[in-house]
């Protein structure tokens, strides 16, 4: 008992994180659309960059995932938080693409 609520509380914080990340992420996509590159865009890549470190420190897992891992035996992709099962899947892929037209358009921005 006591481990499905760690797991939940798990559960929770993985997902607190991610809703905080898809509101970073999705205002710089809207500074750079609207041409404000601002303190605000620049401290979301800082908190990419910091985010990509933890990822790279962590072999491309979350320390959220290893910590629910240890309660919790199931094969599926959300079983760590909060999601639908092929949001959590294809989680990096979507956002590291977001994160990409992001990045592009900011040095068009920049360039032009």
């Amino acid at each position: 008992m006591k481990g499905e609520i760690k797991l939940i509380i798990i559960k929770i914080i993985h997902t607190l994180v991610w809703i905080f990340f898809n509101v970073v992420i999705f205002y710089m996509l809207y500074a750079v659309i609207s041409n404000k590159l601002d303190i605000w865009l620049w401290m979301g890549y800082v908190l990419f960059i910091l985010e990509g470190i933890v990822l790279l420190v962590f072999k491309f897992f979350c320390p959220l995932t290893i910590i629910a891992r240890k309660y919790s035996n199931s094969a599926k992709e959300n079983f760590d938080i909060y999601l639908p099962n092929w949001l959590a899947k294809y989680n990096k892929l979507i956002y590291t693409s977001i994160l990409g037209v992001i990045i592009g358009i900011t040095i068009f921005q920049i360039l032009k």
